[in-house]
């Protein structure tokens, strides 16, 4: 079993020299269906995209709130520049993903945003993963100024981006969607439209409720065996090699190893907790039971009641080893 811990980008923009090479085995398009594409919010999964772009053969143009995080970027070739508008003002297609709804506020709207520098015909496409209704209110916005805006979230994390089996999910105008879809090829080899507006992050809050309420059993089961006598690396290792492997608990699994935990975590706490409560959220408005995810939920708190929220989410496990009297 391979250590997890070895797929991590290790710098703190999220983007090494290793990272770019398999990025070069992405189809190269033709010259003349190279987009220019802006892209806005270069995090750990904004700064897996832009290369893939890039080695697409599109020419992309970049900002961040912090300059630094887009050095290496901009070291390989991406454009920077000042403003969200002005990642916009040259583009077909704009991406962004940021944090939350009010960070996509932010960096969409207003006199420096995306809505400003977006010539007609243009279209932008937000992969934060946010509340339904801020999307739909969101996309309202540019639809009153002629414009497009799909909602696309990504499903997966760093290392499935690396590997190329991300997967993004669209919704939105279904014909804007076929213009771009070629380009999401570029960025994973699954892409699902899923319907209208706001569409695709109903959906992706569903995928994460599902991935969190998964990971949060799995710490569950192997500390119920470790309990019981079976050494947690094969309790571990039984798990993935069991009906209820999945991908996330192959590559997330390992974490819950003496030192497997990464430095970095694939998404700590706080911001796997923060993708929970919005789906309770969107349950509570729709009156759609969630009890596992509630469940799921207090676990995450009691892991922030311990000081551990900093932790990828898996840290969890910690919570039922004390639990059970073995911390």
């Amino acid at each position: 079993m391979s250590s997890s811990s070895e797929s991590l980008p290790q710098d703190s923009a999220g983007v090494t020299d290793q990272l770019w090479s398999p990025f070069l085995t992405v189809g190269r398009e033709p010259e003349e269906s190279a987009m220019r594409i802006g892209f806005v919010g270069l995090g750990d999964m904004g700064s897996g995209i832009v290369p893939r772009l890039m080695a697409a053969g599109h020419h992309v143009t970049g900002w961040n709130r912090t300059k630094p995080k887009a050095d290496p970027l901009i070291e390989h070739g991406m454009a920077w520049a000042a403003s969200p508008r002005e990642t916009a003002e040259d583009a077909e297609l704009v991406f962004s993903i940021v944090t939350d709804g009010d960070a996509v506020k932010a960096v969409a709207l207003g006199p420096d945003g995306i809505i400003s520098g977006l010539k007609p015909g243009g279209i932008y496409l937000d992969m934060s993963t946010i509340d339904p209704d801020v999307s739909r209110q969101i996309a309202a916005q540019f639809q009153a100024e002629g414009l497009t805006m799909l909602d696309a979230p990504l499903s997966g994390s760093p290392i499935t981006l690396a590997q190329g089996n991300a997967s993004t999910m669209v919704g939105g105008d279904r014909s804007a969607f076929e213009r771009i879809e070629p380009i999401l090829y570029a960025i994973g080899s699954k892409v699902s439209y899923i319907g209208g507006s706001g569409s695709a992050v109903q959906m992706k809050l569903a995928i994460n409720l599902t991935l969190i309420v998964e990971m949060v059993a799995f710490c569950e089961s192997v500390a119920l065996a470790e309990k019981g006598g079976v050494s947690r690396a094969t309790a571990v290792e039984a798990m993935l090699k069991s009906v209820v492997a999945s991908p996330v608990m192959g590559y997330r699994g390992p974490f819950i190893l003496e030192g497997g935990m990464p430095d970095k975590p694939l998404a700590d706490v706080t911001l796997q907790q923060k993708d929970m409560l919005l789906a309770l959220e969107v349950a509570r408005r729709q009156g759609s039971a969630a009890p596992l995810g509630a469940i799921a939920n207090e676990l995450l708190n009691a892991c922030r009641g311990l000081g551990i929220a900093h932790r990828d989410f898996v840290t969890v496990f910690d919570v039922y080893r004390l639990l059970g009297g073995m911390g």
